[in-house]
């Protein structure tokens, strides 16, 4: 795929909409064997090995059930001022998130719910705006997305936020955002989709397409005569700014509760 191609599939792919297709799409896709409830699974991952690249222990089911398909940025060599830099962020974050431990203003200033009427692990309230500005510069006070969980005794608890980068973005300007060195942001990657006769392969216990499929290469995707994508949507990465211990708030594992 050339560059004015994938840059032709990117442009849509920008707010409200197309967060919703993340986290809608890759749920509704899952299939029965690779659930965001599942124990943990192993793999690498290309372009990195995650032996060398950190201790991913702490890395959910829900996101290891899409091994292939995520490419997270290597942990870098901590500089003077990132552990301050990164607590910063934190604590701005933190104090956006006091106005939306009620879920209703999060409604009321624009947030709006991605798939609201399926279980799920965790809810992504989405701001279509605060998506736009994020692409083109960072305001912790300005989350792509509210993070809440279901309990028996609150409809919606929130548990943290998400922010967004510009899919363009290099690795130094994510780092610019919050250190690299503390925090690693992720994005999907290698994904092929089923051609329209074949949509059905998402549901199966051992899918070959997708975000959860064993194809993860343009030539075994053109094979199948599915639609291949180097990258997709925008960098992401999740802030859980209650968690008593700070190695834990920028986990990976969203599949836990977050909240204590």
């Amino acid at each position: 795929m050339n560059e004015k191609q994938d840059r032709s599939f990117q442009l849509p792919f920008k707010g409200t909409v197309v967060l919703t297709l993340i986290f809608g799409a890759a749920l509704l896709t899952a299939p029965p064997a690779h659930t965001w409830q599942q124990g943990p699974q192993h793999g690498s991952m290309p372009g990195m090995d995650m032996r060398d690249n950190g201790d991913m222990s702490g890395m959910g089911p829900s996101m290891a059930a899409m091994a292939g398909h995520v490419y997270m940025t290597p942990l870098r060599p901590t500089q003077a001022s990132d552990k301050e830099k990164a607590k910063a962020v934190v604590a701005e974050t933190k104090a956006t998130m006091e106005r939306y431990k009620d879920y209703r203003k999060a409604l009321l200033d624009g947030y709006v719910i991605a798939n609201p009427k399926l279980k799920q692990a965790q809810y992504h309230f989405i701001h279509n705006a605060n998506t736009r500005e994020a692409d083109l510069h960072f305001d912790p006070r300005k989350p792509t997305a509210l993070l809440y969980r279901r309990t028996p005794i609150q409809e919606y608890k929130l548990e943290g936020v998400m922010y967004t980068a510009n899919p363009d973005a290099t690795e130094d300007e994510l780092n610019e955002r919050i250190p690299l060195s503390i925090a690693r942001w992720h994005r999907h990657i290698n994904v092929c989709w089923a051609p329209e006769d074949r949509v059905g392969d998402y549901q199966t216990a051992h899918p070959k397409f997708g975000m959860f499929g064993s194809i993860n290469t343009e030539e075994a995707c053109k094979a199948e005569r599915g639609d291949f994508h180097p990258y997709m949507f925008t960098w992401m990465i999740h802030i859980f700014p209650y968690e008593p211990d700070f190695k834990e708030v920028f986990s990976m594992n969203d599949d836990v509760a977050h909240v204590h």
